[in-house]
């Protein structure tokens, strides 16, 4: 199990590693060494994330997440696999742990007093302005 947050945590066999050439610097070791790093993660079939983490979790991953629900991150930031892989999953992490967090909800405000006042002074300079740059009128 990899703790994510004190509530959760995630089980291994829920994440699938891949390993490619990464393109970059690496000289010839390049056209050798899988050194990059595809992490998947399925979200919806997840049994270790409540309904409502995987909601925002998805939301969050945006354009990383497939149309099946597979959460695909890439990590070739290094030159080595290993570290590719803790950059994979810490990054995982991370977003799990973003999404983890209870939204605040928005309380509903009025503005107040002051800048409602603000407001319409300033409306009232805009048009004091755009007034002055109109073309001079027959009765001006």
């Amino acid at each position: 199990m990899i703790p994510v947050t004190a509530q959760l945590s995630l089980n291994e066999e829920e994440l699938e590693w891949d390993f490619i050439r990464a393109s970059g610097p690496g000289g010839q070791n390049v056209n050798k060494v899988s050194s990059a790093v595809q992490l998947r993660f399925d979200v919806r079939r997840s049994a270790s994330l409540p309904e409502e983490v995987k909601e925002r979790l998805m939301h969050l991953a945006g354009r990383r997440i497939t149309q099946a629900g597979v959460l695909v991150i890439d990590a070739r930031r290094y030159r080595n696999q290993e570290a590719n892989r803790q950059d994979a999953l810490q990054r995982l992490i991370a977003l799990i742990r973003k999404a983890g967090a209870q939204p605040k909800k928005r309380k509903a405000t009025h503005p107040s007093a002051a800048a409602r006042a603000a407001r319409r002074e300033e409306k009232r300079r805009r048009a004091l302005i755009k007034r002055y740059r109109r073309p001079p009128t027959e009765w001006d």
